[in-house]
């Protein structure tokens, strides 16, 4: 497997994630970093983005879906993300960190960091 990444950083959402009622009332910031594990040596060498992981598409998808969606858990959160990396845009593997900005009183953040493979969403995999 190819060692090329692609990162997005930072990622600044509101969404509903928690398990308290007033986690479940209103959105609250969430912090998303993403990176995309794959091959990327036919892009660069074509400079086409029909060859790319494209990650304007890709980052449209995580933001749409974290603001339409309502967990309990970041652990899960994380892991649907990741689902949308791999499945949805072909990343061979992605690791997702999911942090709670402010979830804990003298914490600057709390979140938890993923790495899933296509294997792991496959019928028979530890995600399906």
């Amino acid at each position: 497997m190819a060692e090329d990444r692609i990162f997005v950083r930072d990622l600044r959402l509101r969404g509903i994630v928690g398990i308290n009622d007033w986690e479940r009332e209103k959105r609250q910031d969430i912090v998303v970093n993403l990176t995309l594990w794959g091959d990327l040596s036919r892009a660069g060498v074509s400079d086409s983005i029909d060859d790319a992981l494209n990650y304007r598409t890709l980052t449209k998808d995580v933001i749409a879906y974290v603001e339409a969606s309502s967990h309990y858990l970041v652990e899960s959160l994380a892991t649907a993300l990741a689902r949308i990396c791999v499945v949805d845009h072909g990343a061979e593997r992605a690791t997702v960190k999911v942090e709670k900005p402010a979830a804990l009183r003298f914490a600057d953040s709390v979140g938890v960091e993923i790495e899933r493979t296509r294997d792991d969403f496959e019928p028979g995999g530890s995600e399906s």
